[in-house]
Formats: C-alpha cells, sequence, structure tokens
C-alpha cells in the first residue's frame, strides 16, 4: 500500500463513535473566529501550518494567525513566517474573544503571556484545541482538569504523571471533551481540523475540504500501540546525530502561492532526519505571499547559500501527497530506517507496521 493511500485510510472511521467523539453543534455565528496562536521563538512547524491551511480552506471561518510578539517566528524543525497580527491586537479588535483556539506545540509551553491569554479565551467561552504537544501548553492553563484528552505517543506517560487530574485517553486518534479539544501526534492535526469544519459548516463542507487535501474520511479510530522507540529507531537517531561528516543543508523552493499545508508537510519530514537543516529558498528578497495568505521568510535562492541538496514540495492538486513525497525522498537518499524514525515521530505509522493494517 503506498503511502498516499496509507494516509487516506488511516482516518476511517470503523466505528459510529469516532465521528460522534468530534461532532459538536455549530457555534452561534455565521462565521466563528478561529485564532490560531505562534510562539516566536519556537512553534511546531505543521501543528501550525496545517490546522491554519485547512481552515482557510474551508471559507467558514474568521481566521486569525497570532504571534505573541511582534516579529518573525521560528518553526520547528523548519521554516520561518512573518505574522500580521499579536495577542495583544487581537484582543484590541476582539475584546470578546475568539469561538475556538488553536494551539500547536510550543518549544515554552509556560510561556506567561500565553498563559495568561489562554485563560482568558477559555473564560469567554473559547474552545481550546490543541494540536500534538500543544496539550501541555493548555494543561498548563488547568483547562484539562477533570477531562478526556491525548496527546503524542511520547509524551502521554509523562503527561499522566505530570497532569494527574485529567483523564489520558489512548487508541483515539483526538478527543474532544466539552470546550477543549486535543490530539496525537503532528499528522493528528489533519483530521483534527476537518473535524472543527464539520463542527463549525457541516460534513458537506468538511467533506469538499477533504477532497481538496486528498482525504477520504477523519474518523478518530486510532491505534496507538502501534507506536514506540524501537531499537532500531534509536539506532537510527543516534548514527544519524553522530554521524557530523554527513549533515546536509536541505534546500526547500518555494515560489509565490505555495501551498502553507503542502511546505509544512515537506519541511517537516526533511528537518527530523537528525541529519538535516532545512531552509526555504526564494528566487527572489524579501517575503513571500502563500496560497492562503501567510508571509514566508525564505532565503534567497542566489548560489551562495551553502546547500548540499534542493528539494521541492510536491507538484500535486492534493497538499498531503507532499508527505508521501517527502518521505519516499527521504527513503531514496537516507534509507529506510531513517524515513521510518521520521513517520514515527510525526505519528505517521513506518513501513515495517503496515503488514498488520487490515
Amino acid at each position: 500500500m503506498n503511502r498516499c493511500l496509507w494516509l487516506s485510510t488511516l482516518f476511517v472511521a470503523v466505528t459510529a463513535l469516532g465521528r460522534v467523539a468530534g461532532a459538536q453543534d455549530p457555534p452561534a455565528r455565521a462565521r466563528p473566529v478561529v485564532a490560531i496562536v505562534a510562539l516566536n521563538s519556537g512553534t511546531e512547524t505543521t501543528d501550525f501550518l496545517v490546522p491554519y491551511g485547512v481552515m482557510a480552506m474551508s471559507d467558514a471561518v474568521e481566521l486569525h494567525a497570532l504571534s505573541v510578539d511582534v516579529g518573525p517566528v521560528e518553526l520547528h524543525p523548519a521554516l520561518k513566517i512573518q505574522l500580521d497580527e499579536t495577542l495583544e491586537s487581537f484582543d484590541g479588535s476582539h475584546p470578546g474573544g475568539a469561538d475556538f483556539v488553536i494551539v500547536p506545540a510550543l518549544m515554552q509551553p509556560s510561556e506567561p503571556r500565553l498563559q495568561s491569554w489562554l485563560k482568558t479565551q477559555a473564560s469567554h467561552g473559547a474552545t481550546m484545541v490543541a494540536i500534538c504537544d500543544g496539550v501541555w501548553t493548555l494543561a498548563e492553563t488547568g483547562a484539562l482538569d477533570g477531562k478526556r484528552a491525548t496527546g503524542h505517543w511520547y509524551s502521554l506517560g509523562k503527561l499522566e504523571s505530570r497532569f494527574p487530574a485529567t483523564t489520558w485517553v489512548r487508541n483515539r486518534r483526538y478527543v474532544r471533551d466539552g470546550k477543549v479539544m486535543t490530539t496525537t501526534g503532528v499528522t493528528a492535526s489533519i483530521p483534527a481540523s476537518l473535524t472543527l469544519v464539520e463542527s463549525i459548516a457541516g460534513e458537506e463542507r468538511a467533506r469538499a475540504v477533504a477532497r481538496q487535501l486528498g482525504i477520504r474520511e477523519w474518523g478518530a479510530e486510532h491505534d496507538s500501540n502501534r507506536f514506540s522507540l524501537s531499537r532500531r529507531d534509536m539506532m537510527t537517531a543516534a548514527r544519524n546525530w553522530l554521524g557530523f561528516w554527513n549533515y546536509e543543508h536541505i534546500g526547500v523552493s518555494v515560489a509565490p502561492g505555495a501551498d502553507e499545508i503542502a511546505l509544512g508537510l515537506t519541511a517537516d519530514a526533511f528537518g527530523r532526519t537528525y541529519r538535516s537543516t532545512v531552509v526555504a529558498l526564494s528566487q527572489a528578497p524579501g517575503t513571500l505571499k502563500l496560497k492562503h495568505g501567510l508571509r514566508l521568510l525564505p532565503e534567497v535562492d542566489d548560489g551562495g547559500t551553502q546547500i548540499n541538496r534542493r528539494e521541492a514540495v510536491a507538484a500535486s492538486d492534493l497538499p498531503v501527497e507532499a508527505l508521501d513525497h517527502a518521505l519516499q525522498r527521504i527513503e531514496q537518499h537516507d534509507g529506510e530506517a531513517t524515513a521510518d524514525f521520521v513517520a514515527l515521530q510525526i505519528e505517521y505509522p513506518p513501513r515495517r507496521l503496515r503488514s498488520a493494517t487490515p
């Protein structure tokens, strides 16, 4: 089974419970306000770009991308963007708060200003959505106390220890409990975002967006037991990290109007090999406007930048195929073990687990 087909079938809801778990009554506003937040010093690439792209594609919300401070936002493990709004400016224009607040994984989950802002948004009645390890930030606010929640496979044990007032759930791609929603690993941002579209604009709109993405279903069914750090993974990580003589600078060529989702999945994958640094390359200086309005801060591809190899975002109308393309390129260049290790990090089943898939 190829990787694109796997990504489509991964999200199939095999029980009605999977769909009911995410379905909620739509908010009162005709176009609800959705705010996705970023920490300037470090925000996970896909966790931010995928929900932003999916919500923009839905054309059903008033979407705001907010940074804590004025200035560039460093995405991790790759890319740099410039946002037009901050938490402070949003508060000035929306004193009643957002209807939905999306929190990606952040390098400093306890950042005081963001913590205070999130608590205020929750007090206004916003539905709080944590993508992957964004759950750490949301848990710190107390929003998950007494709730059911989930998280990245690698973090669940630590989350259970640190936040015992929360019931931590496995085998669900995403969990929604009242006014909070949490997800498993990085790639869960796709089904979780589609679930939000469905709750806001209905199933028909969600299916239209899913077709544009290249996804058939977005149910919550998930097998958490398939994800764990094996000896092979640890050996791969150590070999790649210590083999400094093989370390590479990879340039991802980006043109104006590039799709945020495809770019995010591509850069995220190449940036997780433990043997590479990824930069976005443009033919012209200055910011580069992406498909749904985000402004990318690339480096100029003038031949002077130290780049060992260049890669391109998958040339496809289906953004999720970019991940398949990137993993295939990683396997060709760095080997199957590294491609599997990258897939494991983003909670996307490695090839060695496919034989157990029904």
